[in-house]
C-alpha cells in the first residue's frame, strides 16, 4: 500500500525559489507531496525545466513591487504553506550606502513579507491550519559591519514573525523564522575565484578564514538542511512550535 505523504492535498508559495535555499525548500515540500509555486528571476528554460521536475507553476512577480506581490498572491490561490525566502543583499559603509539600495533591500527582505503575510493569513484563519516560515539569517541575531540595511531587515524580520506568531496562535498558523549562516549555494561559491584575486588568498583560505570564520564547525550548511528543517516546521508535531528563529548557522550565533 502506498504511504500518504504528510502534505498530500496542500498549497505552497515559496518566494526566491528558482535556486539556492528557496529551490531546496520547495523540493523538499513537494517530496512531501505538497504543490509548490516557486517564485523567482532566472532563465527561462531552466525554470521551465524546475517546473517540470517538481509539478510546481512559476509566477515571476517582482515583489518590491505591491502590486505585483497582490497579483502573485491571487494567482497563487489560498495557500496553505507561505515561505518567504526572497532577499538580497549589498555591502558599503553606512555613510557611503546607496540610498536605493537601501530601500530595495528593505522592500523585498522585509515589506514584501508583511504583504505576502497579510495576504495569505485570512485562508489559512479560514481553514485552521497554516505555516509561515520566513528565511532570516544568523544576521537576523548578530550583526556584521557594511551590512546596515541587510542587518536591519533581518531583525525586523525577527520580529514580525514574532509578532504574527502571537496574533496566529489561536489560529492553527504557525509562524517561524530560520536562521542560516553560509550556505553552500552557487552564489556563494561563484564568489570564492573573486575574492582568491581580490585578497591574494588560496581557494581553501578563502572558504576557512573567510566565508566560515564565524562558523565554528568549519562547514557550509547545506540548502537540503533548510529544507529538511522547513518541512519539520510543517509537520503536525511543530504545531507548537510557533514565534521562533531556528538558527542553522554551525554555531555562529552560540557566543
Amino acid at each position: 500500500m502506498e504511504a500518504i505523504l504528510f502534505l498530500e492535498g496542500k498549497r505552497a508559495l515559496v518566494t526566491g525559489s528558482t535556486s539556492g535555499i528557496g529551490l531546496a525548500i520547495a523540493r523538499a515540500l513537494t517530496a512531501e507531496g505538497a504543490k509548490v509555486v516557486l517564485n523567482g528571476f532566472g532563465d527561462a528554460d531552466e525554470i521551465a525545466g524546475l517546473c517540470e521536475e517538481l509539478g510546481a507553476t512559476h509566477s515571476g512577480a517582482d515583489l518590491t513591487d505591491v502590486t505585483q506581490v497582490e497579483a502573485l498572491m491571487a494567482e497563487a490561490g489560498p495557500v496553505d504553506i507561505l515561505v518567504n525566502n526572497a532577499g538580497m543583499q549589498h555591502v558599503a559603509p553606512v555613510e557611503e550606502f546607496p540610498v536605493d539600495r537601501w530601500d530595495l533591500i528593505m522592500a523585498l527582505n522585509l515589506t514584501a513579507v508583511f504583504h505576502t503575510s497579510r495576504l495569505a493569513v485570512p485562508g489559512m484563519k479560514a481553514k485552521g491550519w497554516g505555516r509561515i516560515i520566513n528565511t532570516a539569517s544568523a544576521h537576523s541575531k548578530t550583526a556584521s559591519p557594511f551590512k546596515s540595511a541587510y542587518n536591519a531587515a533581518k531583525h525586523g524580520l525577527d520580529g514580525f514573525t514574532k509578532t504574527i506568531a502571537l496574533e496566529l496562535a489561536t489560529h492553527g498558523v504557525t509562524a517561524n523564522c530560520i536562521s542560516p549562516g553560509y550556505v553552500w549555494t552557487p552564489l556563494v561559491e561563484g564568489q570564492i575565484p573573486d575574492t582568491m584575486k581580490a585578497r591574494g588568498l588560496s581557494r581553501d583560505e578563502v572558504i576557512n578564514d573567510v566565508l566560515l570564520a564565524k562558523q565554528p564547525t568549519k562547514k557550509f550548511v547545506q540548502p537540503s538542511e533548510v529544507g529538511a528543517l522547513a518541512v519539520f516546521l510543517c509537520r503536525e508535531e511543530a504545531g507548537n512550535v510557533t514565534g521562533a528563529n531556528w538558527s542553522i548557522d554551525g554555531g555562529w550565533t552560540a557566543g
